[in-house]
């Protein structure tokens, strides 16, 4: 299709190459919009890229994939854009959960009948609940399908969001407010009891650990309508899927289709400021990181897919103030310390699911390296050579002590050697299996992916940040869209292509 004329707010400026910033771009250009995407990095993805190591092909951050089925939001992105589908085998069981003090894991099975019996027999009495976010999952899934503009912040995204009501949708609005807490309270399924590791303490356990990896927070924290669909997303006919390749393909894909529809990508520029003029959005001045040469490039509208907190710093004064402090007023988010190891394939126990999840102790936090995230390559899927195999395990972490250490390195080393001597007791690390061994703290992030402070996964599904009281894709400067996991429906390669999807709704329909 090509450029058309930049007459009639048609330039679109978008910061970031992560997911989300590329499917708006790839989405905007196939529709003839001018478009120019910028990132400081030297490789596009953001936290769904990739590196290359001695033969070795590591997931920087994501490591699965929703979406991709029939329907699915990469499926429907991919068919707009005319493009292949990647190929992707699906995760079964999705996960497995291995709780303190337990040999034997809770597995995730994708089929639902599977799953059913799974936890009946792992969480005796534990039905009821299961069976609630069914009830609260199949409407709001139905309405998520119907692209909803959540939060709605003009006549036209209220529009949008009441053409996806059905009232099949009344069934999820007495728990807007609620929590998944609050919901376990109130059908007795509380751990009431700390000195009883069994029953209830360890449904709320596995609840804490499968929704901090998704809504970044623990159980007490998240809203019972985002934990619906992070906790059925697993199940056929949805899933979780495994990319052939790497993470990398999706980035990839993207980028071919908006440079075939004649966009422009460049990385190794970094985007210093956004400007305002009549009360809407300008332009936005560029660094090139390897001349130094900087300049203004206009724009009618500018997507930003980075961080609210990214988002101020580069409206700087002239950010709208009641903005600036609901940002500043939100808890600090999330940090991740990831380690990636290149390994003998003898390492890998048999029969070892693709992904795990480790909780070592009960009374330490669902963070640093009590709690351990485990991605284990397959044969033949692109990420190790012949014979050998890549686990990237990750943990929580706190943002503030990792630029607060006065020996960065020490405590940097003092975290590998604890996860290292954590992992092996799942997979055989001795010295002759491990062929490379590398760590990612808040501040790699910080610096490969220039998220502030190097906060990973948005910012946590409580009630007071999801869905409608999130930050909305169309911020209070007229022209300037968010995307990524700060807005609805939050992190995760799915999550952020709805909000792209979104953001390009609403630019067509301006």
């Amino acid at each position: 299709m090509g450029h058309t004329s930049s007459s009639s707010g048609r330039r679109v400026v978008v910061v970031g190459a992560g997911i989300g910033g590329l499917t708006a771009a790839a989405l905007l250009a196939r529709r003839g919009y001018a478009v120019r995407v910028f990132d400081q990095a030297r490789v596009a993805g953001g936290c769904a890229s990739t590196f290359k190591r001695r033969g070795f092909t590591f997931d920087v951050g994501a490591t699965q994939v929703a979406g991709l089925e029939p329907g699915g939001i990469h499926h429907q992105i991919f068919g707009e854009l005319d493009l292949p589908l990647p190929e992707a085998t699906p995760c079964d069981p999705a996960c497995a959960v291995f709780l303190p003090g337990e040999t034997e894991p809770i597995q995730v099975w994708r089929d639902p009948v599977a799953w059913q019996a799974e936890r009946q027999r792992q969480f005796p009495g534990s039905e009821p609940f299961w069976q609630l976010m069914q009830t609260l999952f199949q409407p709001s899934w139905r309405f998520q399908a119907r692209q909803p503009v959540l939060p709605p912040r003009s006549p036209w995204d209220l529009w949008q969001l009441t053409q996806a009501l059905r009232p099949d949708t009344l069934v999820t609005v007495p728990y807007t407010f609620s929590t998944v807490g609050q919901v376990l309270r109130q059908m007795g399924l509380a751990d009431d009891s700390r000195s009883d590791p069994s029953g209830n303490r360890r449904l709320k356990t596995f609840l804490d650990l499968q929704l901090k990896l998704y809504s970044q927070v623990s159980a007490d924290e998240t809203a019972v309508l985002y934990a619906a669909t992070a906790l059925s997303m697993s199940q056929a006919p949805q899933g979780l899927w495994h990319l052939q390749g790497s993470m990398q393909v999706l980035s990839d894909s993207l980028e071919k289709a908006l440079v075939r529809d004649g966009g422009l990508l460049q990385l190794n520029h970094r985007v210093l400021q956004i400007h305002r003029a009549q009360g809407r959005v300008s332009g936005v001045t560029v660094a090139d990181q390897k001349t130094g040469k900087t300049w203004v490039e206009p724009a009618d509208h500018v997507v930003a897919n980075v961080t609210v907190q990214n988002l101020v710093q580069l409206l700087g004064d002239r950010a709208p103030q009641g903005y600036q402090q609901r940002v500043e007023a939100l808890p600090e988010g999330n940090g991740a310390f990831v380690l990636y190891l290149g390994v003998e394939a003898a390492a890998i126990p048999d029969g070892c699911p693709p992904h795990l999840q480790f909780l070592y102790s009960y009374d330490g936090p669902i963070a640093e390296n009590n709690t351990l995230f485990v991605s284990v390559s397959r044969p033949g899927d692109g990420r190790a050579p012949e014979g050998r195999a890549t686990i990237v395990a990750s943990s929580f972490t706190n943002l503030a002590p990792w630029w607060q250490v006065s020996d960065y390195e020490a405590m940097k080393q003092s975290y590998t050697n604890s996860a290292l001597q954590r992992l092996a007791g799942y997979f055989d690390l001795r010295a002759e299996h491990l062929i490379h061994v590398e760590a990612a703290t808040p501040r790699s992030f910080a610096h490969f992916t220039a998220r502030d402070q190097g906060s990973v996964g948005g910012l946590g599904m409580r009630v007071n940040t999801f869905g409608p009281f999130g930050f909305a894709n169309r911020t209070p400067v007229a022209g300037l869209w968010l995307v990524g996991d700060c807005t609805h429906p939050g992190e995760g390669t799915a999550g952020v292509s709805y909000s792209a999807q979104t953001v390009v709704r609403q630019i067509v329909a301006h």
